[in-house]
């Protein structure tokens, strides 16, 4: 093991990440961007270059907790976010177990590894009546008859209505479409289906009759962009951002309207496993983000509920 190259044992972590474990191709890139990062700065320490060293050259058989917390302070200085450290935490922890199941450390330095705590953000939000306006924009701007703004309208829509993170949606393809709802492949290629609003089925369907323009060969990809191929995620969010700047509501991203969905569920009386399993969270806790409520709406709960209000 100690005269592997560290290129083939990064290669093989590759093949586990996304063979044997399944992770989806971001979590796959986001995972080996951190391992190459911490061999990277390994190599700078020790003064060889990881990608013609070996694993004995780089020192990975004696990787210590110090090294772990070295590079986590180092990505700190750099400009890294209490979030960012929490999930490269996450990720490192991972490489280093499996460096120890394979044998090629004496220990596993992630097992003490204490990750950042990630602050606790609110998510932004729209109001129901500023999403409201959003949508009947984008809406009204494809009325012009002009494929790309019904195809702008149609993914709005749907990303607000079914709660879609924006891989997600640009992940969809014209078969997992069914009637009044959505399948959708979600972290970890979990699927679960969705339903669909009427005023997204109908700038859907409105979209469905000019996507055939779009198509320069074959392809099952839903959304399409200007060239033919699969809506690129970079390309989404540009035009939202324009959308809301026109519309004259606050900054929208994609991820906006997925937050907007779930606390107008809950503001309109949904409980919080329904959006749960509505937002394909794996855990509780993550949903738990959107009880946060308004002033307003507080205090009629407690008007209407509380004994003595």
């Amino acid at each position: 093991m100690s005269s592997l190259a560290v290129s083939s044992l990064l290669h093989a972590y590759q093949r586990e990440l996304s063979v044997r474990r399944g992770l989806s191709d971001h979590t796959v890139s986001a995972y080996m961007s951190d391992a190459r990062n911490l061999v990277d700065y390994l190599g700078a320490l020790v003064g060889v270059d990881p990608g013609s060293s070996t694993v004995a050259e780089l020192g990975l058989e004696h990787l210590e907790i110090t090294d772990l917390r070295a590079w986590l302070a180092a990505q700190q200085r750099a400009g890294s976010s209490r979030s960012s450290l929490a999930r490269r935490s996450a990720a490192i922890k991972s490489f280093t177990a499996w460096l120890y199941d394979r044998g090629v450390t004496e220990h596993d330095p992630g097992v003490r590894l204490v990750s950042p705590k990630p602050e606790s953000r609110l998510p932004h939000v729209l109001t129901a009546g500023d999403a409201g306006r959003l949508l009947d924009y984008a809406r009204d701007v494809a009325e012009s008859g002009n494929r790309s703004k019904i195809r702008n309208w149609a993914a709005c829509e749907l990303l607000y209505s079914s709660g879609l993170r924006i891989s997600e949606l640009t992940g969809l393809n014209t078969t997992d479409l069914e009637g009044d709802t959505v399948r959708v492949f979600g972290k970890g290629s979990v699927q679960r289906i969705v339903p669909i609003g009427a005023p997204a089925r109908d700038a859907v369907d409105a979209y469905l009759g000019v996507r055939g323009q779009f198509i320069v060969t074959p392809t099952d990809a839903l959304f399409l962009g200007d060239r033919g191929g699969r809506l690129d995620p970079r390309t989404l969010r540009g035009i939202l951002h324009r959308l809301s700047s026109a519309a004259g509501v606050a900054d929208t991203a994609p991820h906006d309207l997925r937050h907007s969905a779930a606390t107008h569920m809950l503001e309109g009386g949904s409980d919080l496993r329904t959006v749960q399993e509505f937002l394909g969270h794996s855990s509780l806790g993550t949903t738990q983000r959107y009880t946060h409520v308004s002033p307003d709406r507080l205090r009629s709960a407690f008007g209407q509920a509380h004994p003595r209000a």
